[in-house]
């Protein structure tokens, strides 16, 4: 085989990780932006900009130096624990402050990266699967609200048609998990996002405005929002959110070493937190958000069989490229939010599932388990529900309270120290 039809191969390879990955990595501009309630035009810059800057995360993780990057086949994107905390921020403080806590969160990263190992022992199987867990069941109400049509307020919430929308984007998504093998069932979501707007267009529910208001081309830009503030408790409310993404990473990482058959060793650890955190912080720079490794795309590592990086060189290229031409990025926002709801209550639901399969391994049998596992998801879930609950409280208090992911994961690294101090993650989940 030639070297021109390798990389021709491995192009279309590289294609099939952006198309398993782009779901995933634009719904958390959409979802932030429609938050803050951002106009047209800032939406089409943070969509653009996002895949732009996914792209140079990713290539940061590729490419090893002395300091930077794992060297995985991995693909980076943005955290969706991210969400609901930066809407949060942006609400109380700002977008300033948004992109300034992104970029101290992404200097702590560089600055832990060497010693993450031994704080790793803060987030055994209990923890991580506790916080996984409640980040899915916490964000699920946000993809109820927008199944609806996206304003409870609204008089045409909950519309026959809004609803229709919804549940055939679902019922594509299980059809294609069921039904489907191979790549195409790896992209199950994109391909409900696909048909439900595809059905909005028959319906006529789709505007098409944003492509066309958006231009061509453009040059990514340093602090587009404008001049990032530095909140203290904003920081700290991303710092928190930050080692939670190093967990999920680590995950990933190890995961993707298993597949390939290389050995991941505390070196490799560092230089991947080190990449993570500098894709962080250039994040803040250029106004989008804080990245972790992408785990749906593991599984098409897994299911092609091609282990080597170049592929995902390829994606990176086509994720920077995408990105520096708006209209692609504009694409996004014609999807109908009925559509865009019914796609993230399935990934949100598969994020609740993945912190469940976590929790799996951990041992039942131990009570002190199951307490902590217990007022955790009830402190996570209740507090997020009912945030009034600390209104008497100062606002700075009110921003941790009022966040259950959060919450759930300070509860479930007290108790867990103070229940099983920092044993080893094998000795507090089954053997």
């Amino acid at each position: 085989m030639d070297k021109q039809t390798q990389n021709g191969k491995a192009a279309v390879l590289g294609l099939q990780h952006l198309l398993a990955m782009y779901a995933g990595a634009v719904a958390v501009p959409l979802l932030i932006g429609t938050g803050l309630g951002f106009n047209e035009t800032q939406m089409t810059y943070l969509i653009s900009i996002d895949i732009f800057m996914c792209g140079i995360a990713t290539l940061l993780q590729l490419t090893v130096t002395k300091f930077f990057g794992i060297g995985l086949p991995v693909v980076l994107g943005c955290a969706i624990q991210a969400v609901a905390p930066l809407i949060l921020i942006g609400s109380k403080s700002g977008v300033g402050a948004i992109y300034g806590s992104i970029i101290a969160s992404g200097i702590f990263v560089v600055l832990v990266a060497g010693f993450f190992s031994k704080i790793k022992k803060l987030f055994p199987s209990l923890v991580t699967g506790t916080v996984i867990t409640v980040i899915g069941l916490t964000l699920i109400p946000v993809a109820i609200t927008k199944m609806g049509g996206g304003d409870v307020t609204a008089q045409n919430f909950g519309d026959p048609n809004q609803l229709i929308l919804a549940f055939v984007t679902i019922l594509l998504i299980v059809g294609v998990q069921v039904f489907a093998k191979g790549f195409l069932r790896s992209i199950s979501v994109l391909v409900g996002l696909v048909g439900g707007t595809l059905l909005a267009c028959l319906m006529g529910l789709v505007d098409f405005a944003a492509i066309g208001h958006a231009p061509v081309f453009h040059i990514p830009q340093p602090f587009y929002f404008g001049k990032p503030t530095f909140d203290v408790w904003s920081i700290l409310l991303m710092i928190i959110i930050s080692i939670v993404s190093m967990v999920e990473s680590t995950g990933v990482y190890f995961a993707l070493g298993d597949i390939t058959g290389k050995k991941i060793t505390e070196d490799d650890l560092k230089r991947g937190y080190r990449a993570e955190g500098l894709a962080v912080i250039l994040g803040g720079i250029f106004n989008t958000f804080p990245y972790t490794g992408f785990s749906q795309n593991v599984g098409l590592v897994q299911l092609s069989g091609i282990k080597t990086k170049k592929p995902i060189y390829f994606s990176a290229i086509f994720l920077i490229i995408l990105g520096l031409f708006p209209k692609i990025g504009a694409i996004a926002q014609i999807i109908p939010e009925p559509v865009l709801g019914g796609g993230m209550l399935v990934m949100f639901g598969m994020v609740a599932v993945q912190g469940m399969k976590m929790l799996s391994k951990v041992d039942f049998n131990n009570d002190k388990n199951l307490l902590i596992i217990a007022v955790s998801i009830s402190f996570g879930l209740g507090f997020n529900l009912m945030p009034q609950l600390f209104s008497q409280l100062p606002e700075t208090v009110q921003m941790f309270t009022g966040n259950g992911i959060v919450m759930s994961s300070l509860t479930a690294i007290i108790l867990n120290l103070v229940f099983n101090g920092l044993k080893d993650d094998e000795k507090v989940v089954i053997d």
